[in-house]
């Protein structure tokens, strides 16, 4: 099924946003730089614009072209040991070449791995976390810069419970691709967040309290933190966040949208935290994948905190897509965390410089899983500042600063 497919205007606009402005922390590729794009054949059209735009832009393209529907009987047939290779020199080598990553998120069936056992699907993400640390420490040496984008694809928009034309106009609206030049509006946004960073920074803030319905929670900053927000990981991006000491982390908070994982809708989440670690959880649905996740290696702890401004995003429907609906704005905005993984970036510093056993002290969370969970529920967060003073940063949906 092909339906809608956006105007090749539409997509050229798409692929400058990817290629002249995500890339490279807002200032886009330069001659002779190697881009990687991975895309599945569902998102062909976005495809060809962005490797016409790589060739226009004097850099490289090379391809990661995935078939669709093929990882359901994978699973099913990958034996143990199959589950855990992982081809080191290969990937090694293509870490070393790149300079810079464009991932589209296209789906053709958002329940294609429903049924498949958690613990394979966790087994096949450990055996790849080389991987992972290779491109971040890259990525901490300024070597490195990527991006996450997504094409429409009709069983996402079902899922989303919206006509493909009606789907492709939040992307359209979300990524100011009705703009006439919409990486001058990125522009105009990354000012805002700027603003909104600086002001944050200065705080000097020790801790977080989040309430609201359905949420009292504290989160620890930690010494040596940065917000951030802004620099072109994600399009679209609106959220300003930080990567706190997870080992401060202490409450309950619930999420009141859904969470696709894994080919699978989890909903209902509920999380309890005890100095830093999620000692209780629960969802009215999936949560067996829920439970397999908190159960990789250090998944249950914080290795984000987020907030976006609803005077920023564009986006005002759930999208049944993470990258769009931790982005959503609404009445009251959107909260998030993410479990897993910290970023590196967030340390105010030279990350480059810093040893795995000095993240460790400094409560920079390592996981392979990096999950962001969403709320968009009315909430209120009061910064604790070092000086012993209070200050609501966030009421409403809206930055208070």
């Amino acid at each position: 099924m092909i339906g809608y497919v956006p105007t090749p205007e539409i997509l050229d606009k798409y692929a400058r946003v990817l290629v002249n402005f995500a890339l490279n922390s807002g200032k886009g590729v330069k001659k002779g730089e190697i881009v990687r794009l991975i895309v599945s054949e569902s998102a062909k059209p976005l495809y060809v614009a962005l490797r016409n735009q790589v060739l226009r832009s004097g850099a490289i393209p090379i391809t990661d072209y995935a078939p669709d529907d093929v990882a359901r009987e994978y699973f099913e047939l990958a034996s143990e040991d199959q589950l855990k290779f992982f081809p080191a020199k290969y990937v090694r080598g293509l870490v070393d070449q790149i300079d810079h990553s464009i991932g589209i998120i296209s789906e053709t069936d958002k329940h294609e791995l429903e049924g498949i056992d958690p613990k394979k699907i966790m087994l096949r993400n450990i055996a790849f976390k080389p991987a992972k640390e290779w491109r971040d420490a890259k990525e901490n040496a300024g070597k490195f810069t990527w991006t996450l984008a997504l094409y429409g694809t009709p069983a996402m928009a079902t899922e989303a419970k919206m006509s493909l034309e009606k789907y492709w106009d939040q992307i359209i609206k979300a990524c100011f691709l009705d703009k006439n030049d919409p990486i001058a509006s990125w522009k105009k946004v990354y000012l805002e967040n700027s603003r909104i960073l600086r002001k944050l920074n200065r705080l000097k803030i020790d801790k977080l309290h989040v309430q609201g319905e359905g949420v009292n929670l504290w989160v620890n900053i930690g010494p040596g933190r940065r917000w951030l927000g802004g620099s072109g990981r994600n399009i679209p991006s609106f959220e300003v966040f930080v990567s706190p000491d997870w080992r401060g982390t202490e409450g309950n908070i619930e999420f009141n949208q859904p969470l696709y994982r894994y080919g699978s809708l989890i909903e209902g989440i509920k999380l309890k935290f005890e100095k830093g670690v999620v000692v209780k959880s629960s969802a009215s649905k999936n949560y067996p994948i829920l439970r397999e996740m908190l159960a990789v290696e250090n998944a249950d702890k914080i290795g984000e905190f987020s907030l976006t401004d609803k005077r920023l995003s564009r986006i005002d429907k759930f999208m049944a897509e993470t990258l769009f609906d931790e982005n959503i704005s609404g009445p009251w905005g959107n909260t998030h965390i993410a479990l897993g993984s910290a970023y590196h970036d967030s340390l105010d510093g030279n990350p480059a410089e810093i040893s795995k056993a000095q993240w460790k002290k400094l409560g920079f969370n390592d996981s392979v899983i990096h999950t962001d969970i969403i709320s968009t529920t009315r909430r209120t967060v009061t910064a604790y500042l070092s000086d012993k003073s209070e200050k609501i940063i966030y009421r409403d949906g809206e930055f208070t600063l």
